[in-house]
């Protein structure tokens, strides 16, 4: 089934106690159609560049099934671009440069064949194109699911609360969870979150895994426990990828088979995190993915006795 994403594609400069990556690919779109091409030949990208961004990394999205039939290219003018360094604990970082360049007017434009989808991935953009891009679906997909941040809670709540209304699942941090609930309890969170609008809540809980909250029922996925993380960024947005585009795959959008799309995501952003910006992803194959969900299935389960 057909995935439409929609997001940045980008470049990143990394920096983290493992190394510097200069100027490499990067993008929420990216990862997010990367992650979902494991799973779905039917991903359709949403984003804007500048022509300063390398063909050869068009070519091997296309490869994948990606069809970039809606990315804009602007001609004379330079991509997006974010600068950052992580902390000694990889949880924390501090951007050190932020140039919106293409990305400062966006307007996405769908193309007609990018109105009529079975599943929607709004990658972390403003309130305001994530909701452009809404209204111009010809057809209400099967599910819609959002990503946001702390930042359009701070600058443009009210739209984002109105944006919120229209999808089906909302994929954010536990930090950002309590900001958008004000409440500490991510129960509690949950429940207030899902009173504005989604049906379903995933909390992303960075090297602590995630939670599902869909209807009455809750589910937790660890991460997977890796000897060395050399770069998180894109970690959140390949998970995303991951499990839109399981869910693509399967068409199961029960408690059950999203309890699975979280495993699969988790397993995706696993492989992320082991390289700088988007080399692990381009490396895996379908045995590896699968032997990485084994081992997941393997550090969740046990038979219990009384």
């Amino acid at each position: 089934m057909s995935l439409l994403t929609v997001g940045t594609v980008a470049f990143d400069d990394i920096e983290t106690p493992f190394g510097k990556a200069g100027k490499i690919v990067g993008g929420a779109a990216t990862y997010i159609s990367w992650a979902a091409s494991y799973f779905t030949s039917d991903v359709k990208l949403v984003s804007v560049i500048g022509d300063d961004f390398p063909q050869s990394e068009l070519d091997r999205l296309e490869a994948r099934g990606v069809n970039l039939k809606g990315l804009q290219i602007k001609e004379g003018e330079k991509s997006f671009f974010w600068a950052g360094k992580y902390h000694t604990n990889m949880n924390g970082r501090d951007t050190l440069d932020t140039q919106l360049n293409v990305l400062a007017d966006f307007d996405p434009i769908l193309p007609e064949s990018f109105k009529n989808v079975d599943y929607v991935m709004l990658g972390n953009l403003t309130p305001q194109v994530q909701m452009r891009v809404i209204e111009q679906l010809e057809a209400q997909p099967k599910l819609i699911a959002l990503d946001t941040m702390n930042f359009w809670m701070d600058v443009a709540l009210g739209d984002l609360l109105a944006v919120i209304k229209k999808i089906d699942i909302l994929i954010i941090n536990d930090e950002e969870a309590r900001q958008l609930s004000g409440e500490y309890s991510l129960v509690t969170a949950a429940e207030k979150i899902i009173g504005m609008g989604p049906k379903i809540l995933v909390i992303k809980k960075g090297e602590h895994g995630a939670l599902l909250f869909h209807g009455e029922n809750i589910f937790y996925a660890p991460a997977l426990p890796l000897k060395e993380v050399f770069d998180p960024t894109g970690a959140g947005d390949t998970f995303a990828g991951g499990f839109m585009g399981y869910i693509a795959k399967t068409g199961d959008t029960t408690f059950e088979g999203m309890k699975k799309a979280i495993v699969a995501g988790s397993a995706l952003a696993s492989f992320c995190v082991e390289k700088f910006g988007i080399q692990k992803l381009t490396e895996i194959n379908d045995q590896l993915l699968t032997e990485r969900i084994q081992r997941f299935e393997k550090l969740v389960r046990f038979d219990t006795v009384l």
